[in-house]
């Protein structure tokens, strides 16, 4: 089922290639971005070229799927099935606009908790089996937590021992997830300029905001076609599962870009509001936003849940007061807290943190919601290695169920993760990497650079 009033251009409730669709909104999204930084680049932010035999599986979906809530499909890349895959493929497409452009060749290092890298190879191999570029070109070597191995996805790179050699996958044994981002920023730093002038590549440390953002401007633009607000709108949230709200900092910029007069689509006559869904164990955008703490919770040994009554926007029961129900969400304290405060001060939303046992308790309701959208959760939660559209929804019946959002605003969920084995196949231990220390990360990359 459609959303009411839809264009009649978008009757099927689908953008199809949106990077390619909106590839000059998302140039006015970086010369934005560009305008607000004062430092060199090594890869340009502004994406010279469009690449459609590289950006087809960048579809945006929306679907109505209950009377107040829509789905935003982000997920539609059957080698990723995450909303990482749009910045990913504009990545390597100005990596590529850069090797072209300078003759140099691109060695992508990048720190991730699981997702970023997996879209960041299944982009690279869609590169590759296109002919845009080479292994000889353009190579990547990405680095997770160990507590991330579960979240680890096979592609095409490791279907040849060259291609897996060129592009290889670390898990690091490191005291704190977030910690491989220091690990990789270190040994960026040192090592870049000696193997430029040695192997001839230069390295591009990814985690960088703005290389996120930029393709997460085109939540905004599908928006805009799809499901515009207008000025008899009603009031309207856009919900998120986030670690750091790149997505939804995207979205803000999208709609910037809209607001200054990007040509072909209609700025919305006003802002919706944010609303972030978080987990116990990385909870601090929520209790940011909210200024709080997490709740002391008591333990009922009766039933062997921990419980807490006095907020609302926290899970009433749980399994543990630190509980991760999934390792992509594992920064704490994250910088963007600050803009994303002040995006839901002047525009509206809010925010809850979710246990797994209200997963589990709305888990038939859940997936029911999902199907509306034509996405099929597995019945089984035990097979579920990305929790993202899980959690968001949960997150969103809970915090209707609590009065956390008002009865007659409309919902836009983000649907930006989803997988089982099934869907996309793990990553074997014999196509991974063990390391502890930047030395080790260092070793790594220069024999990526020398295979």
């Amino acid at each position: 089922m459609l959303p009411p009033g839809l264009p009649t251009s978008s009757a099927s409730g689908v953008v199809h290639n949106a990077l390619a669709r909106y590839h000059e909104h998302i140039r006015a999204a970086a010369r934005a971005v560009l305008a607000m930084r004062s430092d060199d680049l090594a890869i340009p932010l502004e994406p010279a070229e469009t690449f459609p035999e590289l950006t087809a599986v960048t579809d945006i979906g929306l679907e109505q799927i209950d009377q107040r809530t829509y789905l935003l499909d982000l997920m539609r890349n059957p080698g990723a099935r995450t909303t990482k895959t749009m910045a990913s493929l504009l990545m390597v497409s100005r990596a590529i606009s850069h090797i072209r452009r300078t003759g140099e060749r691109v060695l992508v290092l990048t720190p991730t908790s699981g997702n970023k890298g997996t879209a960041l190879r299944d982009a690279i191999a869609r590169a590759y089996a296109t002919g845009l570029t080479t292994p000889q070109q353009l190579r990547m070597a990405m680095v997770v937590p160990e507590q991330s191995r579960a979240k680890l996805r096979a592609c095409p790179l490791t279907d040849d021992t060259s291609l897996h050699s060129a592009n290889p996958v670390a898990v690091a044994e490191v005291r704190d997830p977030a910690d491989v981002k220091e690990l990789c920023a270190s040994v960026a730093a040192s090592e870049s300029q000696n193997l430029l002038d040695t192997k001839g590549f230069r390295i591009w440390y990814t985690l960088d905001l703005d290389n996120y953002r930029i393709a997460d401007s085109a939540r905004a633009f599908a928006e805009a076609e799809l499901l515009p607000i207008g000025a008899d709108s009603g009031p309207r949230l856009h919900a998120h599962a986030v670690s750091s709200a790149y997505g939804l900092l995207g979205y803000q910029l999208g709609v910037r870009v809209l607001a200054d007069g990007a040509g072909g689509l209609t700025a919305p006559a006003r802002h919706a509001g944010l609303f972030l869904v978080q987990q116990l164990a990385t909870p601090d955008m929520v209790t940011s936003l909210l200024g709080t703490k997490v709740p002391e919770y008591e333990y009922d040994p009766t039933t062997g849940y921990w419980r807490q009554e006095s907020l609302p926007e926290f899970p009433a029961t749980t399994d543990d007061p630190a509980e991760t129900i999934d390792a992509t969400f594992y920064t704490k304290a994250p910088a963007t807290s600050i803009q994303i405060n002040r995006i839901v001060a002047q525009h509206g939303g809010g925010g809850v943190v979710v246990s797994k046992r209200e997963c589990l308790e709305r888990f038939e309701t859940v997936r029911g919601l999902a199907m509306n959208a034509g996405i099929a959760i597995d019945p089984n939660p035990e097979r579920i290695r990305e929790w993202s559209l899980v959690k968001v929804l949960t997150g969103v019946l809970v915090a209707r169920e609590r009065g956390l959002v008002a009865q007659h605003t409309d919902v836009v969920v983000h649907a930006s993760g989803y997988y089982t084995d099934d869907l996309v196949p793990p990553l074997r231990d014999e196509h991974i990497t063990r390391v502890r220390t930047a030395a080790d990360v260092a070793t790594l990359i220069w024999a990526a650079a020398s295979a």
